[in-house]
């Protein structure tokens, strides 16, 4: 084998294990070609795409305008940093302008102004520092970020401290101060933080629909009320649009579903398509706070990723497919309950989680799917999470969920042999202790 080629799984294994952080523990397949929902691994082998990439590949593997923009920009000019004005830049942040002001109140139609970056931890890094630069300059000063429990906003040490998820934070103490999480839905307890904080508040941060904590939507009547609690005490609010952004649900945002306004809010996965990029995006009032210096990036908004947001965004804008995105998911949900080991389905658009009965691992799902050519994804023991390509079709998911009862079948007879080879190991551990106290007892 050459020594930076790896031609079969195993290989590709071997030499991850040896030479890459072991920060996920990954799934066993090595994929190396795809298109539209399908991808191949490197026996050739076909699976149905449901994850996406986490939420990313927004028009599948390898889109044709997705490939040619990346091709084309490849041989033109790859990156010469932000120093510079370069191509579609600006196109592309006017598209998110464009799109931001859809569905929202025409008092707050005005430029959304974008800085780019690489990833969703980026991005909200960046609309942390813009909400506590427009508190100092503009408001009271205030620089307490008030964010609601079971989030996930990136793994960098302040969007970690965001992040309120004790378990994720425990490991990287001491984590970044000014942040105090109040939970989903409990306006009693918002208006305790801003009290709790003098009312020395910068912003208070959400997902519209929390993904990484089993896809659970606000309340549209507490979003509301969070927006107009804010203002009163010159607070701003932040949408982390990281994975519901970019017609996932729908509209181009969530928050254009829940019926209120950010003065900012973040987006990444879905936006090229593949490529790495994110991107904060405020109010140009909010965003004038920002002063040259005060933020930057060195890859961010480089060529090759915005002519892939560009193409991303300009196939989404026009393709008719988008305006069935929200009946796609009510046709995914409704097929969801109708099975019988599924007890609860939440979600908006193509960004749906179905709980599962007790005695089914998701986990142990997730990797039936896989020897039967799926591609799923679960966000805790009891909770899978589905994030298709946008392209997704009614045949597509009439497949899957075809397929479920037989990888719930599966998952629980393979959960049943590793419960009887434990408690025969058990057994087995507990024998041969008893012998070596019977031989220790003889010996006296």
């Amino acid at each position: 084998m050459a020594q930076s080629e790896a031609k079969t799984f195993e290989e590709a294994k071997e030499l991850d294990e040896k030479y890459v952080m072991h920060t996920f523990g990954r799934k066993p397949v090595m994929l190396v070609e795809g298109k539209g929902m399908t991808v191949k691994d490197d026996t050739g082998k076909e699976y149905l795409d449901f994850i996406a990439g986490i939420g990313v590949d927004s028009l599948g593997h390898c889109h044709p305008a997705v490939v040619d923009a990346i091709k084309a920009q490849a041989e033109k000019l790859i990156h010469v940093s932000n120093y510079y004005y370069i191509e579609k830049r600006g196109e592309v942040a006017k598209m998110i302008s464009t799109m931001a002001n859809e569905d929202v109140p025409k008092f707050y139609r005005a430029p959304w102004l974008t800085f780019f970056a690489n990833s969703g931890a980026e991005a909200n890094e960046c609309a942390i520092k813009l909400a506590r630069a427009y508190s100092k300059r503009f408001s009271l000063g205030g620089q307490t970020i008030i964010v609601l429990t079971n989030s996930f906003h990136g793994r960098t040490l302040a969007t970690l401290a965001a992040t309120a998820q004790p378990a994720k934070q425990e490991l990287f103490k001491p984590l970044p101060e000014g942040f105090i999480p109040v939970p989903m839905n409990d306006m009693h307890a918002l208006k305790q933080a801003f009290a709790d904080a003098d009312g020395m508040v910068a912003a208070v941060m959400v997902e519209c629909i929390q993904g990484e904590g089993g896809v659970r939507p606000c309340d549209e009547d507490y979003l509301c009320d969070v927006m107009q609690y804010a203002r009163q005490f010159g607070a701003l609010v932040i949408s982390d649009e990281v994975q519901t952004g970019v017609y996932r649900t729908g509209k181009p945002f969530a928050f254009q579903n829940f019926g209120f306004t950010p003065d900012i809010f973040t987006m990444a996965k879905g936006i090229a398509s593949g490529f790495p990029m994110g991107a904060c995006v405020a109010r140009v009032e909010v965003a004038e706070a920002f002063q040259p210096g005060d933020h930057g990036s060195t890859f961010g908004g480089s060529n090759l990723a915005v002519a892939a947001a560009h193409a991303t965004l300009s196939t989404l804008m026009k393709e008719p497919f988008v305006k069935e995105i929200d009946d796609l998911g009510c046709y995914f949900a409704d097929k969801l309950e109708a099975l019988e080991d599924i007890t609860e389905v939440r979600g908006m658009g193509l960004m749906v989680g179905a709980d599962l009965v007790d005695d089914l691992d998701a986990n142990q799902v997730v990797l039936e799917g896989l020897k039967k050519g799926f591609l799923l994804n679960a966000t805790s023991k009891n909770t899978l999470r589905f994030l298709p390509p946008l392209i997704c079709t009614e045949a597509e998911i009439d497949t899957l969920v075809d397929a479920l009862p037989g990888l719930f079948a599966d998952a629980r007879a393979t959960m049943a042999a590793k419960a009887a080879a434990a408690a025969e190991a058990d057994a087995a551990k507990a024998e041969a202790e008893a012998m070596a106290a019977q031989v220790k007892d003889m010996l006296g």
